[in-house]
């Protein structure tokens, strides 16, 4: 039980260290935590301006890890991102040269404006959590996140992502525009100076890494896994759905309920863990027909249509005896 109370402080320090310089964005926030704590990559989709890049930004000073990042540009290549091996004159070696996604949190900015053979770069380091150079495989040290931003898929120069890639991420989220209150709390806020300027970490990486190792310790008992299940398949037989929910979406769909499980302070899952996961995890995974892409939140349609109609464990024992 320590170590489950050892991630929720850890997660609670976070969610407070990020209220510092982030006005509201609670949802957002919480999201983010549970990604990193399942070991999982974010997606956040806004338009500019939104505070995407300071929200990423505040998390990496909060958690006392190492911060890189990456614009993404029509022609950017896939060694701009893992890194190249050059010759040294002097050693008459090729010596390796490490890219930017050898860091612990990693903004990929803007990443739907590269192309799709760009953004190829990011999916063995997501997926793998390594990095192959010329045939040379290097580890990539833990943790490791990758947060991206992109611009809606109507902004100019924009491409969108691959199936591929966009189910290498745990969730995807909007930060959407604040309200009127929220707008002059930023304001405020931010009228002296940038508090992310004096910002201190709220845990050390290796307090981070302990609470990574044990979130799958997390109990979730086989009825919740079978109620994840048939979510998940549910949505590759539902009505215009070209392609559902894969198994690893179910395997995210866990973790993500794990970490909610864990911020709300218990060392067990519940079915409201699953469906508050069901939206940030789902979503994004589920490919439509043509005659539905153009309609705004089809896919969330679709999720709550599968969540209504998929019975809820009611019986099962959640707490581990």
């Amino acid at each position: 039980m320590e170590r489950k109370t050892h991630i929720t402080e850890v997660a609670a320090k976070i969610r407070a260290n990020i209220g510092k310089v982030i006005v509201g964005k609670e949802d957002t926030v919480d999201r983010l935590i549970v990604c990193l704590l399942a070991g999982g990559h974010m997606l956040l989709e806004d338009v500019p301006g939104t505070g995407k890049t300071v929200l990423i930004k505040t998390l990496a000073a909060s958690v006392g890890c190492r911060f890189g990042r990456i614009q993404f540009t029509p022609d950017l290549l896939p060694s701009d991102i893992t890194g190249i091996n050059f010759f040294n004159m002097k050693s008459s070696e090729f010596e390796f040269v490490p890219g930017p996604v050898f860091t612990n949190i990693l903004l990929a900015d803007e990443i739907n404006r590269a192309t799709p053979k760009t953004q190829s770069g990011l999916l063995e380091c997501m997926e793998e959590f390594q990095a192959t150079v010329d045939g040379k495989t290097y580890r990539l040290e833990p943790p490791f996140m990758v947060v991206a931003t992109q611009n809606p898929v109507e902004t100019l120069g924009t491409f969108p992502l691959p199936e591929a890639q966009l189910d290498r991420f745990l969730m995807k989220d909007s930060m959407k525009y604040p309200s009127h209150a929220e707008s002059v709390d930023i304001l405020a806020r931010f009228d002296k100076s940038s508090p992310l300027d004096t910002l201190e970490p709220a845990v050390s990486a290796d307090e981070l890494l302990e609470a990574i190792r044990t979130l799958p310790e997390i109990y979730i008992c086989r009825e919740l896994m079978g109620y994840i299940s048939e979510l998940c398949e549910a949505t590759r037989t539902y009505q215009h759905v070209t392609l559902g929910v894969s198994p690893r979406g179910a395997l995210a769909l866990m973790k993500a309920s794990k970490g909610f499980a864990a911020l709300a302070g218990r060392s067990y899952v519940m079915p409201d863990d699953i469906k508050k996961a069901a939206h940030p995890v789902l979503d994004h995974r589920i490919i439509l027909e043509s005659v539905l892409r153009i309609k705004k939140d089809a896919a969330a349609a679709v999720i709550d249509a599968v969540l209504s109609s998929t019975r809820v464990p009611t019986e099962a024992v959640f707490e581990q005896s």
